[in-house]
């Protein structure tokens, strides 16, 4: 579990300033460091040239996560996650995520937007099933123009929304950061499980929703 410390002081009180300096000496010691900026501030820019969080990451931060009143923006190091990785750990809670690019994902249902008929992807990469373009002598079973957002939006709500009941997920489980399918019956043994253990502990009540993270021992070689 991450240690955590928090400066706090009135603004223009050299936070910042003071934050970064020790950012840098802590990655200098070769600590992995990751901050997050808070903000009573709406419509406020992240990462750009002279705000704090662009401060943070030429100091070396790890990861840097702003949190306003009206957004949250987290900033990290790449990782080889899946698309379908990515939108289980952090969004659960969508009805539907949209990528952009992941052209070489797995099972995927990919759009295609094109404007150069000798560049055309769907002869490339598997799951197109629709290009948006404004070639006209494109064809194909779905084909829309770049002008027709709202008739693309009616097709994804159609193909992936309407009608389709979400299958409720109990458990999920991730390993090394890839999503393993598990079966009903032991989605439900090891929520019941791990639901037993935590309700026995003090000082927890009301349990709705419960996150678990286990990282095991390096085996010695």
């Amino acid at each position: 579990m991450s240690a955590i410390v928090t400066f706090i002081g009135w603004h223009d009180s050299g936070k910042t300033t003071l934050i970064s300096e020790v950012v840098a000496e802590l990655k200098e010691m070769g600590y992995r460091v990751a901050v997050i900026k808070s903000s009573s501030s709406n419509g406020v820019m992240f990462d750009s040239h002279g705000t704090d969080t662009q401060r943070y990451k030429e100091v070396g931060a790890d990861s840097v996560l702003f949190v306003a009143p009206d957004q949250m923006v987290l900033q990290t190091g790449s990782t080889d996650l899946s698309l379908r990785t990515l939108a289980h750990r952090y969004f659960p809670d969508v009805d539907i995520v949209i990528g952009e690019g992941f052209k070489s994902a797995r099972k995927i249902a990919k759009i295609e937007v094109s404007r150069n008929p000798e560049q055309m992807l769907r002869n490339e990469v598997h799951g197109v099933i629709a290009v948006a373009t404004d070639i006209e002598d494109i064809v194909g079973d779905y084909i829309f123009r770049l002008d027709e957002s709202r008739e693309i939006a009616q097709f994804i709500e159609k193909r992936f929304l309407v009608g389709k009941s979400v299958r409720f997920e109990q458990t999920a489980l991730l390993i090394n950061g890839n999503k393993v399918p598990i079966k009903d019956f032991v989605q439900e043994a090891l929520a019941g499980t791990v639901h037993g253990f935590v309700a026995s502990l003090k000082f927890v009540d009301d349990i709705e929703e419960l996150e678990l993270r286990i990282k095991l021992p390096k085996k010695d070689t």
